[in-house]
């Protein structure tokens, strides 16, 4: 009976030493997230405060053409990311989808009236390369390699030439802010009040996005583009309404996070976690623009109906 007792004394000791070490290793591995977290947030500061500048410059300085130019690059960027990503579970046509980035200097190249024209038939014409691949390879192309190829396009491309035809607009290099600080906005807002004050988590597809984030992404992105407007009407002679700015900016930053998560669900399909380290503490380029482009289109329509009426 006694040395049943001092077991069970000893099986206590040992379960309180398991305890203080898994405790403690606990407390290490906290500790050393917590610093990455840090070390995440300086580079992710770091690289916004670097590349805004450059933003701000090309957009401000640089004509419709400079702008298209740099945001064909950008699509390019985006595209190789997006073609190395889906390449684990396809074969990318990859040189049409590169050859559509470089559509996007042309935009304002091409006359207007040919323009829409261009448009109507640039997915079938897209469709009609594509299948011709696939019969010259003898199907080494396949109907896969099609579809992933054609969306990467259509995501990438077409929503890009949005941000271009937004900036074309009469008072576009004031009106392109709205695009940046909306999808922007949202995307600091949500990142550090989620970091610090979120408790309840959004979706499994984004593991790290908290409800409360997404809220104060959309609170933000509001009071941003209100201020922005206050300093357009003020100091830029623009007569913009703020309750339309307001909606504007609650309907485009909420667009803006169903694309991070569109982007987000691409990447868990895929197995990867950025599409690459181009931008420290960001990810890749297409981890950047992820939202902006996604909402582009709408803030194209918005801006027009609700500025000058156009549709």
């Amino acid at each position: 009976m006694k040395k049943e007792l001092e077991n069970l004394e000893q099986t206590k000791k040992d379960t309180q030493k398991v305890r203080y070490d898994d405790n403690k290793h606990i407390f290490i591995y906290n500790k050393i997230e917590k610093r990455r977290g840090d070390v995440m947030d300086i580079k992710r500061i770091t690289s916004g405060l670097l590349g805004f500048p450059l933003v701000l410059i090309v957009l401000l300085i640089g004509n419709v053409y400079v702008v298209d130019i740099a945001l064909a690059i950008i699509a390019l960027l985006a595209m190789d990311e997006y073609f190395n990503a889906i390449s684990k579970i396809a074969k990318p046509v990859r040189w049409i989808g590169y050859l559509s980035c470089l559509s996007i200097a042309l935009i304002h190249v091409i006359p207007e009236p040919y323009l829409m024209h261009t448009a109507i038939l640039a997915i079938p014409t897209l469709l009609l390369i594509l299948f011709i691949q696939v019969i010259i390879t003898e199907m080494k192309t396949n109907f896969k390699d099609v579809a992933y190829t054609l969306f990467g396009i259509l995501y990438v491309v077409m929503l890009l030439m949005f941000f271009a035809k937004i900036n074309g607009m009469e008072n576009g290099n004031i009106l392109i802010w709205y695009v940046i600080f909306a999808a922007w906005g949202t995307d600091i807002f949500a990142y550090f009040i989620g970091k610090y004050f979120g408790k309840h988590k959004f979706s499994k597809i984004s593991p790290n996005k908290s409800i409360e984030g997404c809220i104060a992404g959309t609170i933000g992105a509001v009071l941003i583009v209100l201020i922005y407007t206050y300093v357009a009407n003020t100091f830029w002679g623009m007569e913009y309404s703020y309750v339309a700015i307001g909606i504007i900016g609650l309907v485009l930053s909420i667009i803006g996070q169903v694309g991070d998560f569109a982007a987000s669900s691409i990447k868990r399909y895929v197995d990867i976690k950025d599409y690459s380290n181009l931008i420290p503490g960001h990810g890749g380029m297409l981890d950047r623009i992820d939202s902006l482009i996604f909402l582009a289109p709408f803030a194209y329509v918005l801006l027009g109906t609700f500025l000058f009426g156009t549709f």
